[in-house]
């Protein structure tokens, strides 16, 4: 079994944390409800935030009532969650090697993360670690590549995706269905993040893993092929707040009985 972290992942989100902080969007409030209705999370249950970051999806946990307890492999993340919620228990650790008990949580859910441990040693920990019957969930915000501006970054970020896993190529799909769980089960929420064209598009790209990790000069220039986007699309030009579109997917299966 392999905790190897991905060197983009490594570098990356150490170099980019606050700019994952200021340019993420929130999760729909819709999502609070699925996890109570969905994952069954309540007052007197335990959540695991698997590959938790800097805790974006940590507080949609904590609403529910449950015990929250947050994983992260990269220490910079890791900091930046406990910075923002010192109430939550965090703890260094990986999908392949996570540093819970067995049976000791009604639910994991991965925000976000996901695609970057797709593999059966994560799926065999989080059967370990979750409870018969509990709940294990995937959620991801995904960019609405519909519309000509998103699609127009989408197309600057290709370029410097290297092998870096990414939702985008389904493969996190190829490990369901797997033995011990239920099939997955999927919903769709629309979703947006309003502010300025500085937080909302260019920190928002600049905090993917391999783009956080480019060289400071190729940074520069691809923030300047940002700002071309944004001088040059109507939706946006001279807008001192603009809407990115988004969807958020969100799966659950739950461990079977033995």
């Amino acid at each position: 079994m392999t905790t190897r972290i991905h060197p983009v992942a490594a570098e990356g989100f150490t170099a980019g944390a606050a700019a994952y902080v200021a340019g993420r969007p929130e999760y729909p409030p819709q999502i609070e409800e699925w996890l109570r209705t969905e994952l069954g999370l309540a007052r007197g249950k335990a959540a695991l935030d698997l590959g938790a970051g800097t805790g974006k999806f940590s507080s949609r946990l904590v609403a529910t009532g449950a015990t929250v307890v947050a994983v992260e492999p990269v220490q910079a993340m890791l900091d930046e969650l406990l910075r923002r919620y010192p109430e939550i228990e965090a703890k260094s650790g990986a999908a392949q090697a996570i540093p819970l008990e067995d049976a000791s949580v009604d639910a994991v859910v991965c925000a976000q993360s996901f695609h970057w441990f797709a593999t059966p040693d994560a799926l065999h920990e989080i059967h370990r670690v979750l409870r018969p019957g509990g709940a294990f969930g995937l959620v991801w915000n995904l960019r609405d590549d519909s519309v000509p501006w998103v699609a127009a970054l989408t197309h600057i970020m290709q370029p410097f995706e290297g092998d870096a896993p990414r939702f985008h190529s389904q493969k996190w799909r190829d490990v369901f269905p797997t033995e011990g769980f239920s099939p997955l089960r999927e919903k769709r929420f629309a979703n947006h993040h309003t502010g300025s064209p500085e937080k909302v598009i260019i920190d928002r790209i600049l905090s993917v893993s391999f783009m956080a990790a480019l060289p400071f000069k190729e940074q520069e220039r691809v923030t300047a092929q940002m700002r071309e986007v944004i001088a040059n699309s109507p939706e946006l030009t001279g807008k001192a707040q603009v809407t990115f579109p988004y969807e958020t997917l969100a799966c659950v299966c739950n461990k079977l009985p033995v």
